[in-house]
C-alpha cells in the first residue's frame, strides 16, 4: 500500500495531466458528432483487426480437422460412386454394400515421405486391422501415388511411383494406347512412360491415365501430362510425364481395396501356367 501511494505521490503530475485529458477527450466527444464517428470507426478497425486475427488463428488450428472431414467425406463419395458404377452393371436384385462390391476406398494419411532417392518408400497410418494389404493401389485425389508393399496392423509402407521398381500400367486418356509409367530418378515431378506403340497419337499435353489391365489400380485415374517426348526411327524413344501430384506434399491418401483381385489373379496364373 505504502509503494502504491509513493508511486501515486511520485507520479501525481503525470497522473493529474492524464486524467484531465481523458476528460478533455471525453467531453469532446460526446459534443461532438464528428469526433463520436472518428472514435466509433476506429474502435470498430482495431476490433475487427483483432477479431480477424483470432478468427485466423482459430481456423488454422481447425484445418486438421476440417482436412480429415474432407477426406472422409471423398472416400465416402468414392465408394458411392463405385456401388452406382456396379449397381448399373449387375442385376437388379443384386445386393450392393462394400463388402460385394468390386472395389472399395479405404482413408490413411502419409506420415513419412520419401521423395529425394531413387527408390523411394512411403509409411501410411493404416494397416490390416483397417483392411489393407499387399499390393494395393495408393492415390489422391489428384492422382496415383504407389503401391502398398508390407503391412502391420496400424501401418503400412507404400512402393513409390518414384522408384526403379515401380511398373505401371497407364493410357493416353483420348485413345486406348497403353504403357508402362516408370521413373528415372531425376527430377520427382516428372515419370516416364515406356512401351507405348508408335502409331499412338501423342501431343504435348496430352493426359495420361491408368490403364486398368491389373487388380491394382481401376483403369481412368489420373497420372499427369505429357511434358515433351522424342520420336526417332519411327519408335517412342522417352515420353516425360508432369506428375498431377506434388510428391513431395502427400498428407490424405485412400487406398484401394479388390475384393476381386486373388480371383482375377489365381486365374491369370492359372492361365499362364
Amino acid at each position: 500500500m505504502q509503494q502504491l501511494l509513493y508511486f501515486i505521490k511520485r507520479f501525481r503530475y503525470f497522473l493529474l495531466f492524464l486524467l484531465l485529458e481523458a476528460v478533455a477527450l471525453t467531453l469532446t466527444v460526446n459534443q461532438h458528432s464528428y469526433h463520436q464517428s472518428i472514435v466509433v470507426n476506429s474502435a470498430n478497425s482495431i476490433t475487427g483487426g483483432l477479431f480477424n486475427k483470432v478468427n485466423s488463428i482459430n481456423e488454422f488450428f481447425l484445418l486438421k480437422d476440417e482436412n480429415q472431414t474432407l477426406s472422409d467425406e471423398n472416400i465416402r463419395l468414392k465408394n458411392q460412386l463405385e456401388q452406382l458404377r456396379q449397381s448399373q452393371e449387375t442385376p437388379v436384385d443384386s445386393l450392393m454394400n462394400i463388402e460385394s462390391q468390386a472395389i472399395a476406398y479405404l482413408g490413411a494419411k502419409v506420415i513419412n515421405n520419401n521423395f529425394s532417392k531413387r527408390n523411394n518408400v512411403l509409411t501410411i497410418n493404416a494397416g490390416s486391422s483397417t483392411g489393407i494389404g499387399e499390393d494395393m493401389g495408393v492415390i489422391n485425389s489428384k492422382g496415383i501415388i504407389g503401391v502398398t508393399q508390407r503391412t502391420s496392423p496400424n501401418f503400412s509402407t507404400v512402393l513409390s511411383i518414384l522408384n526403379s521398381n515401380s511398373k505401371i500400367n497407364v493410357r493416353l486418356k483420348n485413345s486406348d494406347s497403353q504403357g508402362t509409367l516408370t521413373w528415372n530418378g531425376l527430377d520427382y515431378n516428372v515419370c516416364q512412360v515406356e512401351d507405348i506403340p508408335r502409331q499412338a497419337l501423342l501431343e504435348v499435353g496430352d493426359t495420361i491415365i491408368t490403364g486398368g489391365k491389373s487388380a491394382i489400380f481401376p483403369a481412368g485415374i489420373l497420372v499427369g501430362t505429357v511434358k515433351d517426348f522424342q520420336f526417332e526411327h519411327n519408335i517412342y524413344k522417352e515420353i516425360n510425364i508432369t506428375l498431377f501430384n506434388d510428391m513431395s506434399a502427400i498428407g490424405h491418401v485412400q487406398v484401394i481395396k479388390n475384393f476381386r483381385k486373388e480371383e482375377q489373379e489365381q486365374l491369370e496364373q492359372g492361365t499362364n501356367n
